[in-house]
């Protein structure tokens, strides 16, 4: 079986030696089971996927863990927040034993909830997300037309023999069934998976939540809570506008991304041969960007912030990083032309940033299709792949 090196593997072994327990979050299939069971070959393992060990765990904690002799890997453990309270005793007995117990979860409502309540002080918690670029082995020359509208859960790119229309639309099924129905009560799992549509279609637009509502017949409150529910469970990002001041922000709505290119494309009803022809094409190659710079951020050591900016003069930049007290500017471009408007529109974001005096100004860059890095006007043109290289 082929196993895909994750760049988050050194953060897990040092979680794994400084806590007795660790939290993997991630969305379904993101490979969380395949990446702990590498790890930590001596762990024994369970997964609560399955209904009876769901239960034992939830309504006799005590006896499922006398099942086990040793560390353990205990997988979607969402399913069982009744044993949270017992794990929280286990530790407590050997406190200074790391590494302990290995959890994972797809679910972040149910599990962060009750890892604060219980397991605070105790626990390291970290998220997976799906294959990075560079963990996929992609390159600069590679079919990006495939790349995209495959996407990037490890399945997908391990078999790839495999039908990406088959591969979603059983996700989308099971997601339906094990997250969907468990968390809220929904009344149509058709309504919710017509709004999974149509927040695909408004992936990389300002989030307007009365129009989300009215597109698929439901209350605004209903969005809101249906919106939170992808969000948890690892669907959608919510991108927050820059502001200095949170009172004098021009914008105040996020802008609402699916956090996989592929998953995207089905809900779109997108195929590879017409991908290129379809407007919104740019459209998917930002929110490709977007989750590489999710994925970097989440295994690397310099802690950055990620927004989106735009003024009250209509000055726009697709994505703005601030770490350090300095601000870096993006731009994703899937045209493979080039325009100087492109390096005028950030070289006056940047000024104006400066002018501020709160951040001191660092690189600006515009991430396209190029096959090298190049550089203009003190402005990178760089591909992703040389851009979230590690």
């Amino acid at each position: 079986m082929t196993y895909f090196t994750r760049y988050i593997e050194g953060k897990v072994r040092a979680a794994a030696s400084t806590f007795p327990a660790i939290v993997l979050t991630g969305a379904r299939q993101a490979g969380k089971s395949t990446l702990l069971r590498k790890l930590f070959p001596a762990h024994q393992y369970v997964t609560l996927d399955l209904p009876s060990d769901a239960d034992q765990a939830n309504r006799d904690p005590d006896s499922f863990f006398h099942r086990f002799h040793g560390d353990v890997v205990i997988d979607e453990v969402q399913y069982a927040p009744g044993l949270f309270r017992h794990l929280k005793v286990l530790i407590d007995q050997d406190r200074h034993r790391m590494g302990r117990y290995i959890l994972t979860g797809s679910q972040k409502f149910t599990l962060m909830k009750e890892v604060s309540d219980s397991l605070a002080g105790r626990v390291a918690i970290l998220n997976l997300e799906n294959l990075s670029l560079s963990e996929a082995g992609l390159k600069t020359n590679s079919e990006w037309h495939k790349i995209l509208h495959r996407g990037f859960f490890p399945e997908l790119w391990r078999n790839q023999e495999l039908s990406s229309n088959l591969f979603f639309s059983s996700y989308i099924s099971t997601y339906l069934e094990r997250d969907v129905r468990q968390i809220i009560n929904v009344q149509s799992l058709r309504d919710f998976e017509r709004f999974m549509r149509a927040c695909a279609v408004r992936s990389g637009q300002l989030l307007n939540m009365s129009d989300l509502g009215r597109d698929v017949g439901i209350k605004s409150q209903t969005a809101k809570d249906w919106l939170s529910l992808l969000e948890a469970t690892n669907q959608i990002t919510l991108l927050e506008p820059y502001y200095e001041d949170i009172g004098k922000r021009i914008v105040k709505s996020p802008k609402l991304y699916l956090n996989d290119s592929g998953m995207l494309c089905f809900l779109l009803g997108l195929e590879e041969s017409n991908l290129a022809a379809t407007p919104l094409i740019g459209t998917i190659w930002e929110t490709m960007v977007l989750a590489e710079f999710r994925k970097h951020q989440s295994y690397s050591s310099i802690a950055a912030s990620l927004w989106f900016y735009r003024d009250a003069q209509g000055r726009e930049v697709d994505f703005m990083e601030v770490s350090g007290g300095a601000f870096n500017l993006y731009e994703a471009k899937w045209s493979d032309g080039f325009s100087n408007k492109w390096l005028s529109d950030l070289e006056e974001v940047a000024s104006a940033l400066s002018a501020s005096r709160s951040l001191t100004r660092g690189k600006l860059s515009i991430i396209t299709r190029v096959d090298y890095p190049q550089e203009k006007n003190s402005v990178a043109i760089i591909h992703p792949v040389d851009q979230f290289q590690i």
